[in-house]
């Protein structure tokens, strides 16, 4: 009997050519595994695709809901970011895909799971770590480091060695972005956006909405509700975090919420620039922390702010089945508690603009916050406290004019 190896399928050229070149290759019998985390269209046609090609069996897992509810909302919660901008659409969907190819293969009983990452970018550490973690028994193939039997090097390679095993496919060799999509978000690499010199060529790179000058020109309010810190209804229809998101998409594309072109630092040493749309997921992060900021103290707005830049470099660097994440998670769970309240705010060509937050456990306070004079707050208590504060800087003052006095004499 032949061994098993599952492969990280995709439908695209470069997975698709896996199918014979691992069946030629190392004789296995191929298990093809596509993770749905909300590509769409995407997925149409991939049962055929796999087996005109080669493969015995393809799964396709749906795991939005585990995606929304197991990896966005921990970073949403965290305010993970990475270097300041990027909201790790791509990062936190991986390790839910390497868990799903990990339950196929002891399903399967296979002895191996293969991935179509390429040697330069981020995807092959975070799948093979989530692998190891949860996996160490399994063998990783990882073809395009492979060099001396992964000999095929361009779309063209692929195509030819496709046809070459009677596999007569819908791809050319025409160059397009390089794309990665769920339901999060949808990532744009290559062609033009290779030279940080160049202004994205918009109008043929955008899918989920359009750019803030092609948005409406009137505004759109959107009302949310959360409860311990996770979006419950969205203008006052109670609705699973998944749909909240779709929905959130589109209201998001339609006013060019969330475009965001960066250069980034890979875990493996290069910068690479890309084009992230996030739209949903743009109102989703600032509609959170327009409620938290009224319900977290400061010193714990503080570290959390501190431990969620922590978070999200773990989520970028593929390092989710950890000691750590699960810590840090830990402790932004526990800021939850009383994050629950309603968010109002008004979608305007690529802005969220801020309409009114309330919440039951607000610590914000009219009658201390207000000019006038309140109960709470003696005006004449300020002075004993800022000579408190201010003893430290005090005291080096005179220390500095006592030294200074000494050097002139």
């Amino acid at each position: 009997m032949k061994e098993k190896v599952i492969l990280a399928y995709s439908g695209g050229l470069d997975t698709t050519a896996l199918i014979p070149w691992l069946k030629e290759t190392f004789d296995y019998e191929v298990i093809c595994c596509c993770i749905d985390c909300g590509q769409g269209a995407e997925l149409d046609g991939l049962d055929e695709r796999a087996k005109l090609s080669g493969a015995s069996k393809l799964y396709i897992e749906n795991i939005v809901d585990e995606f929304c509810d197991d990896y966005i909302m921990p970073c949403v919660q965290a305010g993970a970011v990475y270097e300041h901008k990027y909201l790790l659409g791509t990062s936190m969907a991986r390790p839910g895909i390497a868990k799903r190819l990990v339950d196929i293969a002891r399903k399967e009983n296979a002895s191996a799971i293969c991935h179509g990452a390429t040697g330069k970018g981020n995807d092959q550490i975070r799948f093979e770590l989530g692998i190891k973690a949860l996996a160490p028994d399994i063998k990783i193939i990882a073809p395009w480091r492979m060099t001396d039997v992964w000999t095929m090097q361009s779309r063209e390679d692929e195509i030819d060695f496709c046809k070459q095993h009677g596999i007569d496919l819908p791809f050319d060799a025409s160059h397009s972005y390089s794309r990665d999509r769920n339901l999060w978000h949808i990532s744009h690499e290559g062609l033009e956006l290779e030279d940080p010199a160049n202004e994205p060529n918009y109008d043929n790179l955008l899918v989920l909405g359009v750019t803030p000058e092609k948005a409406p020109d009137e505004g759109e309010y959107i009302t949310m509700t959360f409860e311990a810190g996770v979006p419950k209804t969205l203008n006052g229809k109670a609705m699973k975090v998944s749909e909240i998101l779709t929905e959130l998409n589109t209201l998001g594309g339609k006013h060019g919420i969330g475009i965001i072109d960066i250069v980034e630092n890979r875990v493996v040493g290069m910068k690479s620039r890309g084009v992230y749309e996030t739209p949903g997921g743009t109102i989703l992060m600032e509609a959170h922390d327009q409620l938290e900021e009224l319900i977290l103290d400061r010193d714990t707005m503080e570290t959390k702010k501190k431990l969620g830049s922590q978070f999200a470099q773990v989520v970028y660097e593929g390092k989710w089945f950890t000691p750590l994440r699960e810590a840090i998670q830990a402790f932004v769970e526990s800021t939850q508690k009383y994050v629950t309240g309603e968010v109002k705010f008004k979608l305007y060509k690529g802005n969220i603009i801020k309409a009114g937050t309330t919440s039951p456990y607000s610590l914000y306070n009219e009658s201390l916050a207000s000019f006038t004079t309140g109960d709470l707050y003696d005006h004449h208590d300020a002075s004993g406290f800022i000579t408190l504060f201010g003893l430290p800087l005090k005291v080096r003052a005179m220390k500095m004019a006592e030294v200074e006095k000494n050097n002139n004499k």
